[in-house]
């Protein structure tokens, strides 16, 4: 059973995976047409966002994310090695 879960779990990853590469062919596709009809528009758009990009505290943002991270994931490493821990003993009584 865990075999089949494992292959299962496999299965909708590489699914998934074939998915999110075709969405970004087309959005990337989609995008090009866009540019090569609306130059100037396309121009506009990407000054924009490089102007707000250079105000926002991106380094901030991203630190704070880091710092976050890096607190839950003691925690979740904990929780991991426990289960890790009770599936053995499980399979042991089994």
């Amino acid at each position: 059973m865990d075999q089949q879960l494992a292959e299962n779990s496999q299965d909708i990853a590489e699914r998934g995976l074939r998915y999110t590469r075709e969405q970004f062919e087309q959005i990337m596709e989609q995008t090009e047409g866009y540019v090569r009809e609306n130059p100037t528009r396309a121009m506009a758009y990407a000054v924009v966002a490089g102007l707000v990009l250079d105000r926002l505290p991106v380094f901030r943002i991203l630190g704070g994310l880091t710092r976050l991270s890096l607190m839950a994931l003691k925690p979740a490493i904990l929780i991991y090695g426990a289960t890790k821990i009770y599936q053995a003993t499980q399979q042991e009584e089994a």
